[in-house]
This record gives C-alpha cells, structure tokens and sequence, in this order.
C-alpha cells in the first residue's frame, strides 16, 4: 500500500535520509527503530507528506503523491492519512469530540455527521463519558487515545505514529499499545509506528532498524 522508493533528505550540510526503500503492506503494523539522529521521524514525516524528500518518490494506494501540488496533497493527507504524535497536539480550548472532529471540519463534513462520526469513534474507545471534557480535564492516557481518536476520523489508509507511548506511564503505554493491534483487527488498519519502546516494537509484524539515515 506504501511503496518509498530512494529517499533522500538533507538540511543544511547535515545527509538525514541516505536512499531508503521501505515497502508496506495494508493491513500490516510496522515499527521503526533505531538510535536518536537515525532519521526515523525524518521517514515518517516525509511518508505522512509534512516533509517531502529532495529525491525519491512515495507512492501510497499507488498515487505518486511526490508529483502533488500543495493543496492536493494536503486534501490527500487530511482523507488517506491519520497522525498520533507523541505530544497529543490537542487543542486546549475545545472539548474532546470537538477535537476529533476537527479532521472532519476540514474537509467541510456537516457538523451532525461529524459529531456522531466522532461519538462512534469515543464509544469504541470506551472514552463517552470524557466527550465534552477538554484536554486539560483529562489524564494523559485519555488525552492520547483522544488523539487516536482523531486520527481516526476520516478513516484513513495509514495511520503514522511518531513515539505515541512516549509521555504515557507503563500501564497507559501498554493499553494504548493494545488499542494499536484491536483497531488493526476491527478495521484492518495500517500502523506506521516509530518508537523506543522495545516491547511495542517487538509485538508489530515488521520491526524496520534505522542506522545514519539507511536501514539496516
């Protein structure tokens, strides 16, 4: 579902990303790992389409979206893509479903769609009662599944997560980790996950090894 074929990054004097190939099956639970500076995040943020490679080309459900323009490829990127970022990015004003919905303002989906779209989402989660709570009123295990279930709003292809467990206790992180392999068996989803976490990183289909911007 996810072909990355030569990519290469470089800022300033400093070679991030040295030719990576990487392909990825739907349905399929990646991790990548590797030491700090390895270039991972650089990876999923360029295959997520916030960055884009200065060569190389990313194909997703066989679309070469490295050819989009702008504003196509942010349409691409709010309907295909989901994201769960290891700071949650909640906004602070709006109430939990309120930031779910947001993926769904965007593409200009009616209001009532998108609020029984968004409960649906909190009731599979288990997180009803926490809806018109905002983020400040929620433990740090609701405010990330808040997060999943943002990203999960528009029912995208992949779902990218940068370091998802890495501000969670153990018990959260182990719950939030679990939620990744439920939500693959409801809805077949793909995971793209970059982590520390050893264990996450071993109970995914395929562990990637990123060292000095190759994999191993």
């Amino acid at each position: 579902m996810i072909k990355a074929l030569n990519i290469h990054k470089t800022y300033g004097p400093l070679e991030v990303l040295k030719g990576i190939d990487l392909q990825i099956n739907k349905g399929e639970i990646v991790s990548i790992v590797g030491a700090s500076g390895a270039g991972k995040t650089t990876l999923l943020h360029i295959l997520g389409t916030l960055d884009k490679a200065d060569k190389g080309n990313i194909e997703i459900n066989n679309q070469i979206i490295s050819t989009f323009n702008d504003r196509k490829l942010s349409a691409f990127r709010n309907k295909h893509i989901g994201f769960v970022f290891q700071f949650h990015h909640l906004l602070p004003e709006f109430t939990a479903i309120e930031n779910i919905c947001i993926p769904a303002f965007i593409a200009k989906i009616n209001k009532k769609d998108a609020n029984e779209k968004a409960f649906e989402i909190l009731t599979y989660l288990g997180l009803t009662d926490r809806a018109q709570h905002k983020p400040s009123e929620l433990s740090g295990g609701e405010q990330q599944r808040v997060a999943v279930a943002r990203a999960l709003m528009m029912q995208p292809d992949v779902i990218l997560a940068d370091e998802p467990s890495g501000n969670l206790d153990s018990a959260n992180a182990k719950e939030l980790h679990q939620l990744f392999f439920n939500l693959r068996e409801k809805f077949n989803q793909t995971f793209v996950i970059v982590t520390h976490n050893e264990e996450l990183a071993s109970m995914a289909d395929r562990k990637v090894t990123m060292k000095d911007g190759k994999i191993l």
